[in-house]
């Protein structure tokens, strides 16, 4: 525990934390023939005029019946793409059956994610998505992030989860098409629609994180328990399934990159094959 009263998400030293972070970016950018961190192949800047030549699937349909003119929609290939990490820090992100929490998972894949989309010259924000205010706009210093790290470490046992909340804050706050990360449990119920709502204009991705324990399987009998963030206590068998609801699918139906990464299971190969995909799909 340091002096502020918080704990540390890990049992590193400021030292350690940095070469595993850097490390992980290493290995989640090595082989990767183009960076996973940018948008569409093309992307759509205005309409106009039909031309004689033009191709007919570029006809903008919508424009052309509002105007009674054929119209076709012009492209450009995208910039390098601003990159927000939105970081669940409430209190079930730190509660675990494992000797390494989902929120310790959280900050290190943040890390090497962040690193890895600054190589690609990404420039990163940060935004904790649980009570505490902790959100910094995109920079390109790698000094700059591992600061915004080092901050993101701690945490208290007592945080409530405000994803949905911050995300909606968030949407009319970015002018530019960005690319949101989510690294959640996705606990809070509003979660879901929040992010639909951000995948109309941005590109998003989802990294849900689950402890075995969500899926039933501490191997324990009768136990009593404290949710983490209403603090409501429990009575559950050891094999009860706390986790029910299946959000991979609605949220890949509303174009959503969708990864479930449970922490009693290899997560680096996971999340290297889902960029690898990612990127070979986004720029195909």
């Amino acid at each position: 525990m340091n002096p502020s009263g918080t704990l540390s998400s890990d049992h590193l030293d400021a030292r350690q934390f940095e070469i595993a972070v850097k490390r992980l970016a290493d290995a989640l950018a090595y082989g990767q023939e183009s960076s996973p961190f940018l948008g569409s192949g093309i992307e759509y800047v205005q309409s106009r005029l039909y031309q004689s030549g033009d191709p007919v699937k570029f006809i903008d349909w919508r424009t052309t019946g509002r105007t009674g003119r054929f119209h076709v929609k012009e492209y450009e290939a995208p910039k390098q793409m601003p990159v927000y990490l939105l970081v669940d820090t409430s209190a079930s992100m730190s509660v675990s059956s494992l000797k390494l929490s989902k929120y310790a998972w959280a900050v290190q894949i943040a890390g090497g994610l962040a690193l890895a989309a600054v190589e690609h010259m990404n420039p990163v924000g940060l935004m904790a998505v649980g009570e505490r205010t902790l959100h910094h706009t995109p920079a390109l210093s790698r000094g700059i992030i591992l600061q915004w790290l080092h901050q993101l470490r701690h945490y208290h046992f007592n945080e409530g989860t405000t994803l949905g909340k911050r995300v909606r804050e968030l949407i009319p706050r970015v002018e530019q098409r960005c690319l949101f990360v989510v690294i959640s449990d996705l606990h809070d119920p509003d979660a879901l629609p929040a992010i639909k709502l951000m995948a109309q204009d941005h590109d998003c991705a989802v990294l849900h994180l689950e402890d075995p324990a969500e899926r039933g399987k501490l191997r324990a009998g009768i136990l009593r328990g404290v949710e983490a963030e209403s603090a409501q206590e429990f009575v559950a068998r050891g094999g009860t399934k706390f986790i029910t609801d299946e959000v991979g699918a609605p949220l890949r139906r509303a174009g959503v990159d969708y990864l479930k990464l449970p922490t009693d299971e290899p997560i680096l190969a996971k999340l290297r094959h889902f960029l690898k995909n990612r990127s070979n799909r986004r720029n195909a």
